[in-house]
């Protein structure tokens, strides 16, 4: 018995000593990302903001006249984008020097913000990542030239809705509309006064350019916005895409899943899951787009089979912080949406003053990896005006080659 005891001692007391040893080293862990998890919590995201967009919801119906039928309608949302600064300013807080600002900038580039997108917005405070991305600036038009377009491509060589850098896959650009016209955009001098869905003949002529080159096995389908078009027209489309035998997957570009949630509706989704395999590449840049609606949406459309895959833009003032970066792929995951690039703001007309030097991405993306889950981590991409199409770019020793920023 005495004997028994003392063995009972001896496994206790190498108990405690594995014990505090465990302990050690979670500590450890824990003081390695100490500086995120002392400040994640006060980062704002949609999720936990939900009694704050309710009464903002409530403030906008109030001066739309709409009901809460409405809000729910994307009809309603896309007929009561708001692109008049009258309206705005009963919505949100603006000096006179932003009125200014945006009816001076409005006339060089559209703008229109869904009313969803606005119950986003802090309405007082006029540096909300939110409004920044929504609300024009005398910036899009100040300081140094872009480049005239983004991208290297021969416009004379496809049919004119047809876009191609790649040689398995290209985009078909359907339409200019858009739920809202984000200042950041690298298309906003494309995007005209008004909105136009390319006649079905255009769009035929794009769809037979698939049909004649077999080594395209991947069509992106985008604008402007895909799903700015009606069910019908989808299906159409997607229905003569998959009769093509060497088309093996088609791609929606569209963003309303963030800031029109409410266009992914019951039908739309009944229509996608005819076409599989569909992905859709959406965009969110902030946590506080990360909302309940969204996670609605996103529900709707993985359980209807369609991929769902995040494309942020880096932008100053936004997103160009390591913590607030994290919590939004952490947030995305949440809500079902994979990380798949981070993408260096193109200096092109009229956005220029969203980029950020190359060594703030890098660094964003050396305090996620090994900081979170690799699914959290997407791949920082520049475009290379001279090269094809888009470059990943890596921290100094990190998994791939470096690129220096010599601009």
């Amino acid at each position: 018995m005495f004997n028994k005891t003392r063995a009972d001692q001896k496994n206790l007391k190498i108990a405690d000593e594995s014990a505090s040893e465990s302990r050690k080293q979670v500590s450890g862990l824990r003081s390695l990302d100490s500086e995120y998890l002392d400040i994640r919590d006060s980062i704002p995201t949609g999720l936990k903001l939900v009694r704050e967009y309710e009464e903002a919801r409530e403030r906008i119906l109030k001066v739309l006249r709409g009901t809460r039928e409405d809000w729910d309608s994307y009809r309603w949302q896309l007929k009561n984008r708001v692109s008049d600064v009258e309206v705005l300013k009963g919505i949100i807080h603006l000096s006179e020097n932003e009125i200014r600002e945006i009816e001076v900038t409005g006339r060089q580039y559209r703008w229109s913000v869904s009313p969803h997108y606005l119950s986003l917005m802090d309405p007082e405070d006029s540096n909300c990542p939110i409004r920044l991305q929504a609300i024009p600036s005398i910036k899009e038009y100040m300081g140094e030239p872009g480049l005239d377009y983004p991208m290297n491509v021969d416009k004379q060589l496809y049919p004119p809705l047809v876009a191609r850098l790649y040689p398995d896959r290209l985009i078909i650009k359907l339409t200019n509309m858009c739920s809202m016209f984000c200042r950041h955009c690298q298309r906003k001098r494309d995007i005209d006064s008004r909105d136009v869905i390319h006649p079905m003949s255009r769009i035929q002529e794009a769809i037979d350019y698939v049909r004649e080159n077999d080594e395209v096995r991947d069509v992106l389908l985008t604008g402007g916005d895909a799903l700015a078009l009606s069910d019908d027209q989808l299906d159409y489309i997607l229905t003569e895409l998959g009769n093509i035998s060497h088309v093996e997957i088609k791609r929606l570009g569209s963003r309303m899943p963030c800031v029109m949630p409410q266009r992914i509706t019951p039908e739309l989704c009944e229509i996608l899951s005819k076409h599989d395999p569909v992905y859709l590449n959406t965009q969110f840049n902030h946590p506080r787009e990360v909302t309940v609606e969204a996670q609605r949406a996103v529900d709707m459309l993985t359980r209807s089979g369609v991929v769902v895959r995040d494309q942020t833009v880096l932008l100053k003032r936004i997103n160009d912080d390591p913590h607030v970066m994290k919590k939004l792929m952490q947030e995305l995951l949440k809500i079902k949406v994979a990380p798949y690039y981070l993408f260096d703001c193109k200096k092109v007309d009229g956005i220029r003053h969203f980029g950020v030097p190359l060594d703030v991405g890098l660094n964003i993306i050396k305090k996620m990896r090994g900081f979170t889950s690799g699914m959290a981590v997407p791949t920082f991409i520049k475009h290379v005006p001279d090269a094809r199409g888009k470059v990943p770019i890596y921290p100094r020793n990190q998994y791939g080659p470096v690129f220096e920023d010599t601009e």
